[in-house]
């Protein structure tokens, strides 16, 4: 390792730990509140299957167009989000840092559940729920926790397994929690290094949340399978 990716991993693990004291509610259960919200709908934000089917409505029959839609649209939801949450430097974390988690959790959550209804999974199905939170994780993460043996499979094989294990749920929860504390962690390390210009938290936020939401948006696109719609 290059002398200055250790400085940044020293650095980014120092960071870590006030990352986790400004944000102590992000935990299993604050994921699973995050995911029901999103699912369910919230305030004026309508369901993820409401919203995904607006976007299919636009081109009836054609799901492709509609998961690009709900890509596209979560992208810049996190965008702006992220932008938002992110001025200001480590001045205003107390404030800054919980926002940014919960708002990202709940857009990423959303977008996730939207594309597997547009492709035929039932969002009430608990196995569908832990593989809306394995998705979370990215790709790379899931293929770490798969090699461990923590994991019986990516989020499809979840999704679609003969039954639902509660210890999963569990265990995917914690880990998408730890991912959104060290991915704000990430942010707030570079934050800190212009932290004499404020903007730059914002550019490095609404950038860094709007690229991991399509990736993963791109991931939950690439992994599942269609299934037949029931209906209603």
């Amino acid at each position: 390792m290059s002398f200055t990716k250790r400085v940044g991993a020293s650095v980014g693990a120092s960071m870590a730990p006030k990352v986790t004291q400004v944000a102590p509610n992000i935990t299993a259960a604050f994921v699973h509140q995050s995911l029901t919200m999103a699912i369910s709908g919230v305030g004026p934000l309508p369901s993820a299957a409401a919203a995904a089917d607006k976007q299919q409505a636009e081109k009836p029959g054609d799901v492709k167009h509609g998961i690009h839609d709900v890509i596209e649209n979560h992208v810049r939801y996190a965008g702006v989000q992220g932008f938002l949450t992110n001025l200001g430097g480590l001045v205003t974390m107390a404030v800054t840092v919980p926002a940014n988690i919960a708002g990202l959790a709940l857009i990423q959550c959303r977008m996730v559940a939207g594309i597997l209804h547009l492709r035929g999974y039932d969002l009430d199905d608990p196995r569908t729920r832990d593989a809306i939170l394995a998705c979370l994780l990215g790709e790379e993460k899931v293929m770490h926790l798969i090699k461990r043996h923590e994991i019986p499979g990516t989020p499809m094989e979840i999704a679609t397994n003969l039954t639902h294990d509660p210890n999963l749920d569990n265990l995917l929860a914690n880990e998408v929690a730890a991912e959104l504390i060290a991915r704000a962690a990430g942010k707030r390390l570079v934050t800190a290094t212009g932290r004499r210009i404020p903007i730059v938290g914002g550019m490095v936020g609404a950038g860094t949340d709007a690229f991991v939401t399509w990736k993963i948006g791109r991931y939950v696109d690439r992994e599942f399978l269609p299934r037949p719609r029931k209906r209603r």
